[in-house]
């Protein structure tokens, strides 16, 4: 893995395209993906991932989005960027058959921003193709979208659980008592033939 991010990085690429086209050219049920995977979750996941975040939160000057116009500049940003993601899912849900409803969950479930564009935003700040000041506006707008993912899948699901769970006991309990009704029944004969043959 680290001589393919070389390789990569040699040539002019950055290295993490290098991890990944290993990953992707990995089949991912040979014996190889498995032995990576079960030696390296534990590591990326404990140790290397919360790092990474961290040294992006240190890098983020939230300080240089204090005047006005900059934090306009952030808010057009975060507007501009959730149409982008959300309306696009949307349309392109709808067009495959979804709903409205599930069209809506999966564009708010699309419009969150993780651990990709973080890598892509240090690369432009590392070749400095993006200022500090861009840079901060731009991970102010992945927590502030990525934040609000939650409250909006919230709205959009139907809030029909319990009288569904409801409705499910009553039909429970009401096929049992059917039941018991009936084994009742079925018993009545067999006992009134039994006392009949006692007489």
């Amino acid at each position: 893995m680290l001589l393919s991010a070389l390789a990569t990085e040699t040539i002019g690429i950055h290295a993490i395209f290098g991890a990944f086209l290993l990953g992707a050219v990995i089949p991912h049920d040979s014996v190889v993906a498995r032995v990576l995977t079960r030696q390296l979750e534990q590591v990326v996941t404990v140790l290397l991932l919360p790092a990474f975040f961290a040294f992006t939160g240190m890098r983020t000057r939230i300080d240089l989005v204090s005047a006005p116009d900059q934090v306009l500049i952030c808010g057009l940003i975060i507007v501009v960027a959730t149409p982008g993601k959300f309306g696009g899912t949307l349309v392109a849900a709808r067009l495959t058959g979804l709903g409205w409803r599930e069209a809506a969950l999966l564009g708010t479930l699309m419009n969150t921003r993780g651990l990709l564009e973080l890598i892509v935003l240090n690369i432009g700040l590392d070749l400095q193709i993006i200022s500090p000041t861009l840079f901060a506006m731009m991970v102010v707008m992945a927590l502030v979208t990525t934040m609000a993912t939650s409250p909006v899948l919230r709205l959009l699901q139907p809030q029909t659980a319990p009288a569904d769970d409801r409705r499910r006991a009553g039909g429970l309990r009401g096929a049992v008592a059917t039941g018991a009704q009936e084994d009742m029944a079925s018993e009545a004969p067999l006992s009134a033939s039994e006392d009949e043959a006692r007489a």
